[in-house]
């Protein structure tokens, strides 16, 4: 016979894995980046996560794990143990993802653990300096007029750049030639040269070259304008043109919501950091609202994404694997 004691005691033996050793976390964690040192998702990562290992009390240690569009780095996070130790830092290529690879070995939406959306960076829509087109109406007119005449340029499937090529292309009504290179550096020495047409790249690549007019500039496909850099907005010119280079952080698929919960908090205090702030800004970048980085909103959001991405990439019939 179980003694009342006992049986009072019973409950804690069942209780998760991260309450029965007590408050989390009680190690350090571990940031997984998909991307190079030194790129834009590598700073954001960084970033993030020195001001997690402030709130969390405890180091958030950053590890590259490139190759396979940040699909590697994913696949290593979904099967780990889902105690929030391991987690990701990944952008819009990982919803670009669920329809680009056909055999990936998880499910982007059950076996990775939404935490928030911690940043946001406008695409905008350029061309070479002496292309003819003065304003956005007369960008995307030259293109449904010329077609494969125009050359446009991005750094292959996946990328954010290659997403907005697809978008640019939706909303003109019409496809051109595509010329894929390896990143952003090269396509952006072609088209100050001339020998590019137009491209769709990064606030972060793009305002440089910009501010000097080396390139010429039409639009940025936030819904707001982005501070420091000269361009309207799709939105407020009228077309149906938005996309965000966002950046998100995801823990293992079945992390208990409680340390979901707490994690999410840990990247809120890290969003409101003065430095994070200063150098999101330094490079084009904003950071999240504060209602952004919570793991019910950024599993809608990522879901929409998912869904708004699809019909485009099957439409293009090209796929990763």
């Amino acid at each position: 016979m179980i003694s009342r004691r006992a049986a009072l005691a019973i409950p804690s033996l069942l209780a998760t894995p991260a309450l029965a050793q007590g408050a989390f976390p009680q190690r350090a964690l571990t940031l997984l980046v998909p991307f190079a040192a030194g790129g834009p998702t590598d700073m954001i990562g960084r970033l993030v996560a020195e001001g997690m290992a402030k709130e969390l009390g405890q180091p958030v240690a950053v590890e590259n794990v490139t190759g396979a569009g940040g699909t590697i780095a994913a696949a290593r996070v979904a099967q780990a143990r889902p105690d929030g130790y391991t987690l990701l830092i990944h952008h819009i290529g990982l919803a670009s993802a669920a329809t680009l690879y056909r055999r990936l070995p998880f499910d982007i939406q059950r076996g990775l653990s939404p935490l928030g959306v911690v940043s946001h960076t406008g695409m905008t829509l350029v061309a070479r300096p002496d292309f003819p087109a003065t304003d956005l109406a007369a960008y995307l007119a030259e293109i449904r007029s010329k077609g494969d005449a125009l050359n446009l340029g991005h750094s292959g499937l996946g990328g954010s750049n290659q997403l907005c090529a697809m978008l640019l292309q939706h909303a003109a009504g019409r496809s051109v030639t595509n010329v894929v290179f390896r990143g952003s550096a090269p396509a952006m020495t072609e088209l100050m040269a001339g020998r590019l047409d137009i491209t769709c790249d990064q606030a972060t690549v793009t305002a440089p070259f910009l501010r000097d007019n080396r390139i010429k500039g039409f639009a940025v496909t936030l819904p707001q304008r982005v501070p420091g850099l000269e361009l309207p907005t799709t939105a407020e010119l009228g077309v149906n043109l938005s996309m965000s280079a966002w950046h998100g952080l995801y823990a293992t698929g079945g992390t208990p919501p409680e340390v979901q919960q707490r994690l999410a908090q840990a990247i809120r205090t890290a969003l409101g950091e003065e430095r994070l702030k200063q150098r999101f800004g330094e490079t084009f970048t904003t950071v999240a609202a504060a209602n952004e980085a919570d793991p019910a909103h950024h599993a809608a959001f990522l879901g929409q994404e998912i869904e708004r991405l699809r019909p485009l990439i099957l439409a293009a019939g090209q796929f990763a694997d």
